[in-house]
């Protein structure tokens, strides 16, 4: 099963009263509704959601569709639960028309409908994070949208083909897009999942980081060791004095050392508390020496 068929499961059996049922089914027929002679035309594929929207018309609008379930049987089995509904009087046309844009119970509950009738998302553990709902229409795209921001997300809308794509590529915001969906089960597998994620990315940014500095001390080491032994080479140690010559002593004894390092390594052999910024000094004043030298020798 997939996550968007988890999600959308667990929407249809989630526990909502008249309400909210009859909201929720507004936004599945907006959303993916044709209109024939009076009729409103649903296609489904999703059992456990004809299930839910089968009860929502018989219990809470008191009407029955006449149903029409085929079968494709392209590489596997699967029905279509086709509803045909009569709306002669304009019932559910009434209803679409006096959404209140300003109750944001209403509109949550519109919102599962219009999910569950074209929403994805992707599964946190086996892709990127994306989820979206898709429109042939622009301008049911561009409605939802607005109810969208209305309720203080930051969807975005694209074209990719014929279809208009409202879509979330946070994962913060899809977790709290699945909050207001009232999954809570698969909430908490994103949650666990996204947890996990962040904690391996910021091992893998602590690792990179250290390797980065492991890297970036081992070419100072390497500068160091090639001024100083120009300096020892040539005679032009004297031009140090005693602390720095000392420094420069053990970064010879110790090539591969960082700085914290070379002073915990001082600390102890000279008793006496040396620090990073200590050594450092020392290890600039070499480049200084040096670079007086070079350019004394140019010439």
């Amino acid at each position: 099963m997939t996550f968007t068929s988890r999600v959308k499961n667990e929407i249809a059996e989630s526990g909502l009263n008249e309400l909210e049922n009859r909201n929720l089914f507004l936004g599945y027929l907006y959303t993916n509704g044709i209109e024939i002679d009076n009729k409103h035309i649903l296609s489904l594929e999703n059992p456990k959601v004809a299930e839910k929207l089968f009860k929502t018309l018989k219990f809470c609008y008191h009407v029955e569709p006449k149903i029409t379930i085929r079968t494709q049987k392209k590489f596997h089995i699967k029905r279509i639960f086709i509803f045909e509904i009569d709306d002669r009087k304009g019932m559910f046309k009434d209803e679409l028309s006096s959404i209140d844009l300003n109750d944001n119970e209403m509109l949550a509950s519109f919102i599962k409908g219009v999910f569950i009738a074209t929403g994805s998302i992707n599964d946190p553990g086996k892709s990127h994070y994306h989820l979206e709902m898709a429109f042939s229409d622009r301008e049911k795209g561009e409605y939802v949208l607005s109810i969208l921001n209305n309720l203080g997300y930051k969807f975005k809308m694209i074209k990719r083909g014929k279809d208009y794509m409202v879509y979330l590529k946070s994962s913060e915001e899809i977790s709290d897009f699945l909050k207001l969906l009232g999954t809570v089960n698969s909430l908490f597998y994103y949650e666990d999942i996204r947890i996990y994620r962040d904690h391996t990315n910021m091992v893998n940014r602590l690792n990179n980081c250290e390797q980065a500095n492991m890297e970036k001390t081992l070419a100072n080491c390497d500068k160091q060791l090639e001024m100083i032994e120009f300096l020892s080479d040539n005679d032009y140690m004297s031009l140090l004095d005693e602390k720095t010559r000392q420094v420069a002593e053990y970064r010879l004894k110790y090539p591969e050392e960082s700085y914290q390092g070379l002073a915990d390594i001082l600390s102890v052999e000279i008793d006496k508390k040396v620090t990073k910024s200590y050594v450092n000094h020392h290890f600039r004043k070499i480049g200084e020496i040096y670079e007086k030298v070079m350019k004394s020798l140019e010439r």
